[in-house]
């Protein structure tokens, strides 16, 4: 079986070129979704997130509002690390679960896992080829915007924040630019689905 990671810059479309190759035939594994899981009440992470960040996190309902946790750890690296090393093992396990029933169904299939920061944490190493999605830096700005709730100042500080597209591709088997039409990113991920295909065959 062939493990895939597809990551990319905030707003490239990361999960518009997941979805496209699931619907040829890829397992999908969205680590986000994962993340939310593993926050949510009862989840692995739930408690040890409470106790590290406080209650004044929680929505009116109980729940962790990840806005507010993000808040708490905005411009803080050492924040971010702490609530990294209470997240993302949980999340890992259980990617490695899917996978690993996966791979009992579909010996020879492929799965690709969604993750924004998966080379920055060094992630990428557990995967055979990397995906990278990319455009341009305005049109990741023009889109996180369309997305509602944000200013152009918090949407330029988070890319400030993120490894540049052109340092992520040095870690990349494949880039798909989806800077064009959704049309020409449906035929370069279906081009990318066919040679992750034949390294299978």
């Amino acid at each position: 079986m062939l493990r895939v990671g597809l990551t990319g810059g905030l707003a490239c479309g990361k999960t518009f070129v997941g979805e496209s190759l699931e619907s040829l035939g890829c397992l999908l594994i969205q680590a986000d979704e994962l993340g939310h899981e593993v926050l949510a009440p009862g989840g692995e992470a739930h408690e040890a997130v409470l106790g590290e960040f406080g209650t004044e996190i929680l929505d009116p309902g109980g729940r962790i509002d990840r806005a507010a946790l993000a808040a708490r750890v905005f411009g803080s690296s050492e924040r971010l690390a702490r609530l990294n090393a209470l997240v993302h093992p949980p999340v890992l396990r259980r990617e490695e679960e899917l996978i690993a029933a996966f791979a009992l169904r579909q010996p020879r299939g492929i799965a690709v896992v969604e993750a924004a920061i998966l080379i920055e944490t060094g992630s990428y190493k557990r995967f055979d080829r990397i995906i990278l999605v990319a455009c341009t830096e305005e049109q990741q700005v023009e889109r996180a915007l369309r997305r509602g709730g944000a200013l152009p100042s918090d949407v330029r500080a988070r890319l400030s924040r993120q490894m540049p597209l052109a340092e992520k591709r040095k870690f990349a088997h494949f880039v798909i630019d989806t800077s064009g039409e959704k049309q020409d990113t449906l035929r370069q991920t279906r081009a990318v689905y066919q040679a992750l295909r034949s390294i299978e065959s």
